[in-house]
């Protein structure tokens, strides 16, 4: 009987294609992975299903190839038809983000040497030890030294044949976690009583938890906990933690590695690509019971998932904006549905969405109100800046300078906090006025002095500091207006000329070995005082951190996002918690020029629940998440005529509905990037409404030019 396969295909493309499967080939079934041809090229794709072929009306190509390769469990298939479908874009993407891990070659194996049975010609003691330790294959180095000889040795038994070499696979970067392992801490009531409902959740199907804590309660080992009763009730269990930032990956690992007793598997773009593919192909074959990993590790092909933390769950980290445009934290929840697993949100200044959740009874709250042990919460001073002015060309004010003087002379640490890269945000030319700008971008270049170098942080374009203004040419005209971190170091240099001072932040620490090197630094106490961004304000422990200053608490609150006084809030309470997570008390100053913003006063007052209070009862009253939904219409392109036109036909074309407004099309306010023009929609609906149904249906309505670009947005979290 002949069948036909429906194959869906990595590639942005509308739908899964049929292709015929081959007479003579064993039985398919949906998740396994074929070479399926298109057009002149073979393409990996996977098995949605399969099919009689009886009486089909039109000749199909045959697929190419059966691969030796782990099906895709039915749910992680299920996971990426749902997720296409949620966030409006083919499904081809989904599938791509899921075979990631393929797209690298395996661990090279490694060369090893193990006794042949043959004895060798000469018999010495040091020749006998090298047999004796040589019954399973070990690299020729570490046979050496476990026989306690020289690596000639070794050699020569090889050379006479009475040892073979032979290639083992690369060692599995992780193992077999312990659930009955004692854990580190011994848990307050508090957390235990958190941790008592969430191992009552393990098993009982779908359910889900905000994990709602201070800033040093214990969230992670209550959240351990719950993995140790998902491991221990199933031997096949697996379990993903997910985290926003990979500086914050090594901490995690480490809690979770002395917890089991074994390491976990890690998964974010600081993993080597070798290494990444091992780890996908132990997750599809049950291997790997426990991984902790960034927003994407959320479509690794889990065979059994019971658990997901979505750790620090209001991070904005968790929105991927390009590419295949998702909420990780919403994914996660889908995922856990769709599995039938327990989710944990966990966060110390939840997002609006989640606590709504779980005012509403649809998540199960669980608060822990103290920080862990004998620390307690940090004293938060506003400093308004319209009385405490710092001098012309500083930054920091004297309350603050004060207060660093009498940490420092103390033997304690202080943070800097400003979530500004660089050493200014802008370049202007004081001749003629001209802001320096990228080539083709609307966006300002930051000035860093460490490189010399005019940076645009949205496109990468970086050019040496010219002397000259590119526009009137004069000379020695250009001059950094405010300041960025490394700006603020120097002034703590001028300040504290003796002390230790770093500056952390994604241009000082790239990638995971050096963000884990400064994290190391500071907890040993080699820093006495760090200028950072956002990089140091979330989830670092830092002992003997005792005062966070915070320089621009205005920063986060200009612009027009919807989300500016949530996000400002989350941000700076998270920065006010790294002080006095230890034995000695912490304080955070807070320099703003707005002390009577509702922000800085909740912030002050430690009130988070009034000021969420508040926000929830004006989201409510402007139908915007969690009581409305949000979606984004993008379209781009280099001819601003042909995109000016194409808008106008895409506003012409939306369908009516009630519930559902449309606002635009209007400039982004990054109205200009790489040369492209774009144009902005912006679709608030109800929440009764289907939106993904309404945006299918417009979308079908207009014919992209091929010039143009439309890119749909669902719940955007980011309005440039």
């Amino acid at each position: 009987m002949p069948l036909r396969a429906q194959i869906l295909l990595p590639l942005p493309l509308p739908e899964a294609f049929d292709y015929a499967v081959p007479e003579g080939w064993a039985p398919l079934s949906p998740g396994d992975q074929v070479v399926a041809p298109l057009g002149p090229r073979q393409i990996r794709g996977v098995v949605l299903q399969v099919q009689d072929a009886t009486g089909y009306n039109r000749p199909l190509k045959p697929l190419v190839e059966a691969l030796d390769a782990p099906p895709l469990p039915p749910g992680s298939l299920a996971f990426i038809q749902w997720a296409s479908r949620y966030a409006c874009q083919p499904p081809g993407e989904a599938l791509a983000m899921a075979l990631r891990g393929l797209r690298h070659p395996r661990p090279k194996p490694i060369r090893c040497v193990v006794a042949s049975g043959q004895p060798p010609e000469r018999m010495t003691p040091a020749r006998r030890l090298v047999l004796d330790a040589a019954a399973a294959p070990l690299p020729a180095a570490e046979l050496a030294r476990r026989a306690g000889v020289s690596s000639g040795v070794v050699k020569g038994l090889v050379d006479d044949g009475a040892l073979i070499v032979a290639e083992q696979p690369a060692p599995l970067p992780f193992g077999v976690p312990d659930p009955s392992a004692n854990p580190a801490h011994v848990l307050n009531p508090s957390q235990s009583a958190a941790a008592d409902v969430l191992k009552s959740f393990v098993g009982q199907g779908f359910q889900a938890a905000l994990l709602d804590g201070v800033t040093g309660s214990g969230k992670t080992e209550v959240y351990l906990e719950a993995a140790a009763a998902a491991l221990a009730r199933d031997p096949d269990a697996q379990v993903l933690i997910l985290l926003p930032e990979i500086a914050l990956t090594q901490a995690v690992l480490k809690r979770v590695e002395a917890r089991f007793r074994a390491p976990p598997g890690e998964w974010h773009s600081g993993v080597a690509g070798p290494a990444r593919r091992q780890l996908w192909e132990a997750v599809a074959a049950g291997d790997c019971r426990i991984v902790v990993g960034a927003r994407s590790a959320l479509f690794l092909p889990y065979r059994k998932l019971a658990l997901i933390v979505v750790d620090e769950e209001h991070d904005g980290s968790y929105k991927q904006e390009d590419g295949f445009i998702y909420q990780a934290r919403d994914m996660a929840v889908a995922r856990a549905k769709l599995e039938g697993a327990l989710v944990v949100l966990a966060s110390a200044t939840p997002s609006l969405e989640s606590l709504w959740n779980a005012e509403s009874g649809r998540y199960r709250w669980l608060r822990l109100a103290q920080r862990h042990g004998v620390a307690t919460l940090p004293d938060i001073t506003l400093i308004d800046l319209r009385v405490d002015t710092p001098d012309s060309g500083k930054w920091l004010s004297r309350p603050l300078v004060t207060a660093m003087a009498e940490t420092y002379q103390r033997g304690e640490q202080t943070l800097l906090f400003l979530n500004r890269r660089g050493y200014a945000p802008l370049v202007l030319c004081r001749a003629c006025g001209e802001k320096l700008t990228a080539p083709d971008t609307d966006s300002w270049l930051v000035e860093h002095r460490y490189s010399n170098r005019l940076v645009c942080h949205l496109t990468g374009f970086s050019m040496p500091r010219p002397d000259r203004c590119p526009h009137c040419n004069a000379k020695d005209s250009l001059v950094p207006v405010g300041p960025g971190v490394e700006r603020l170091e120097e002034e703590a240099k001028s300040l504290f000329p003796e002390a230790r001072i770093a500056v952390f932040s994604s241009d000082t620490t790239p990638d995971p070995d050096q963000a884990r090197a400064m994290v190391n630094r500071m907890a040993a106490g080699e820093i006495d005082i760090m200028v950072a961004t956002q990089a140091a304000a979330k989830g670092h422990n830092f002992p003997n951190l005792t005062l966070v200053g915070v320089v621009d608490a205005d920063l986060g609150l200009r612009g027009g996002d919807l989300r500016a006084a949530e996000r400002t809030f989350q941000l700076l309470a998270q920065a006010a918690g790294r002080a006095g997570r230890a034995d000695r008390p912490g304080r955070a100053l807070v320099q703003t020029y707005a002390p009577e913003h509702a922000v800085m006063q909740a912030l002050r007052d430690q009130d988070r629940d009034a000021f969420t209070a508040a926000e929830l009862d004006q989201r409510r009253l402007s139908g915007l998440p969690p009581f409305g939904r949000l979606a984004a219409l993008i379209a781009s392109g280099e001819d601003a005529g042909a995109l000016e036109t194409f808008v106008r036909a895409l506003a012409a074309a939306a369908p009516n509905a009630d519930g559902v407004e449309v606002y635009g099309p209007a400039d982004a306010p990054q109205a200009l990037i790489r040369g492209r023009r774009r144009k902005r929609f912006l679709v608030r609906a109800d929440r009764n409404i289907d939106l993904q149904g309404y945006l299918s249906a417009w979308r079908a309505r207009v014919k992209v030019p091929g010039a143009l670009r439309l890119t749909l947005d669902v719940d955007p979290y980011s309005f440039l």
